[in-house]
């Protein structure tokens, strides 16, 4: 079981410890931080109040595992899953992504009143691709965005779900 609670700046070295390389960083963020991390950058990023950021608690141990973020998208019934992150590495591959996932979908539909959640995720990154449609989440192929990342190309493709059709 994980939990989801304000990300704050006492999160801060526990984020930039787990993004230790120029590419974690740019599939976790995108263009929106530069390699190295750091925390003026994170304090810009937290003062952003359009931001929703939390910290993944991990139950009942309390460890934090990770982070994700809720953002609003340029339609007013629709918000963005951005930057969900399980940096503890003990802990990625139990179902914490898709717990992660199911909470951000209740806080979007049930707390927040969005009718659509979308995000973006690498076409490369097939584990969280199939968490995402594991939760409900459909490719939109008309969709796409690429980055060049170190000489390499990578397309980012967008995921979305109505609440209509929330499990």
């Amino acid at each position: 079981m994980i939990t989801l609670q304000p990300f704050e700046e006492e999160d801060f070295q526990r984020l930039i410890s787990w993004l230790d390389n120029e590419e974690l960083l740019v599939q976790f963020g995108g263009p929106l931080f530069s390699f190295p991390l750091t925390s003026a950058q994170l304090q810009n990023y937290k003062n952003d109040k359009s931001r929703l950021s939390f910290k993944v608690i991990s139950l009942p141990d309390q460890e934090v595992i990770g982070h994700a973020e809720l953002f609003p998208s340029d339609e007013e019934k629709t918000i963005k899953i951005c930057r969900v992150l399980i940096g503890a590495e003990t802990k990625r591959g139990q179902g914490s992504g898709q717990q992660v996932i199911n909470e951000l979908l209740k806080i979007s539909f049930l707390q927040l009143g969005k009718e659509k959640v979308e995000l973006n995720v690498y076409d490369w990154n097939t584990n969280a691709i199939k968490c995402y449609e594991k939760a409900g989440f459909i490719l939109n192929a008309n969709k796409t965005s690429q980055m060049v990342i170190k000489g390499n190309t990578w397309t980012a493709v967008n995921m979305s779900i109505d609440k209509q059709h929330w499990i």
